[in-house]
């Protein structure tokens, strides 16, 4: 059976939407919703749509991708829905199906995988339009803060299945850049990127593991899966939450700001949670392992290949700092030159 999400081409990338579309619609047939409306969001790890119903409700599907477990994506339900249930947070909860079940297999064009579908509450809120003021910074690591104090209580029941982030998934998301990088690398930059590695997994050896600094984690808590309603901002697509130190959560929010904020992000994290020793040095290690990991993701999507490129000018310009142990998150950074004839062009 072929893999469901393979798109290694834009025909390919096309051809997977056309069939997406299709599983969404044989889908909400076993919801009771009083859906009018159905409009594709985005594809990543999972391909979503907007589902508009004739009530005041929306809700989201989710088309999930080959690699994860139907044990996996049930136990995200379980996390999401022990975090609804507290006072201070509020995240999406996954809906049942008219016969009860939360995951369902749902049947795809021949000799493909049936994928699996969930389909959530929809969170109100938009996403901020427009530069990133100090005050956002400030709500965002509040909020951070509170969500990490809730899933340090969350005690996970038997069953209950989710990935680790941490040097083993470092390495797996290596090995499928060397597969891309010539795509918006040059070899003497993939070869910094590798060095960067070894220094990643260096600094991961070296720190401990204890209740206060590694638990459960969004895994993926940029500004582009924060909503605001008002002045308050909410979590959402927890698709990669999973086990890891609270450090890599919020290394990955500070990747989307100007270091000018990121201290005060930080500041307002550390009002509600201490996030531990090293917090500096550790930082920086998780915010190029993030940055890698981000690339490693949309290096296989020919429709990303021209924003890593734009991207590379500053990426590496981080990645020669860190190299070279100069503090860089809250130093404006000179971009270096890339040389854009030596990438290969896609196959």
């Amino acid at each position: 059976m072929k893999d469901f999400f393979r798109y290694d081409t834009a025909e390919q990338r096309k051809s997977l939407l056309q069939r997406a579309r299709n599983v969404a619609l044989s889908a909400l047939q076993q919801y009771d919703l009083a859906w009018e409306r159905i409009q594709f969001i985005q594809l990543s790890d999972t391909i979503t749509y907007k589902i508009e119903t004739s009530t005041a409700d929306s809700y989201l599907l989710r088309i999930h991708s080959d690699r994860w477990s139907k044990e996996a994506i049930q136990s995200e339900l379980i996390f999401l829905q022990s975090l609804n249930a507290l006072d201070e947070i509020y995240a999406p909860v996954g809906v049942a199906s008219i016969k009860g079940p939360y995951v369902l297999e749902i049947d795809t064009a021949e000799d493909y995988k049936r994928p699996y579908v969930t389909v959530m509450k929809w969170v109100e809120g938009e996403h901020l339009n427009g530069e990133i003021t100090g005050n956002h910074a400030a709500i965002m690591g509040d909020m951070m803060g509170r969500l990490h104090q809730a899933a340090a209580k969350f005690i996970s029941p038997p069953g209950f299945v989710r990935p680790v982030w941490g040097a083993d998934s470092f390495r797996g998301e290596m090995a499928k850049l060397e597969q891309y990088y010539t795509r918006f690398l040059s070899h003497q930059a993939w070869t910094e990127y590798q060095h960067a590695a070894e220094k990643i997994f260096a600094t991961l050896a070296d720190m401990d593991v204890n209740k206060q600094n590694y638990g459960m984690i969004h895994a993926d808590l940029h500004i582009g899966n924060i909503v605001f309603k008002g002045d308050q901002p909410f979590p959402i697509d927890f698709g990669r939450c999973g086990y890891g130190f609270f450090l890599y959560d919020l290394a990955g929010a500070l990747v989307g700001l100007y270091p000018r904020d990121r201290m005060v992000f930080i500041q307002s994290y550390e009002k509600v949670r201490r996030p531990g020793t090293d917090v500096i040095r550790d930082l920086e290690c998780f915010f190029i392992m993030i940055m890698i990991e981000n690339y490693c993701h949309h290096a296989s999507d020919p429709e990303e290949t021209s924003r890593l490129i734009d991207e590379q000018p500053y990426a590496q310009a981080c990645i020669r700092e860190f190299l070279k142990g100069n503090p860089f998150l809250f130093n404006p950074i000179e971009p270096v030159e890339i040389d854009r004839s030596t990438f290969e062009p896609e196959t």
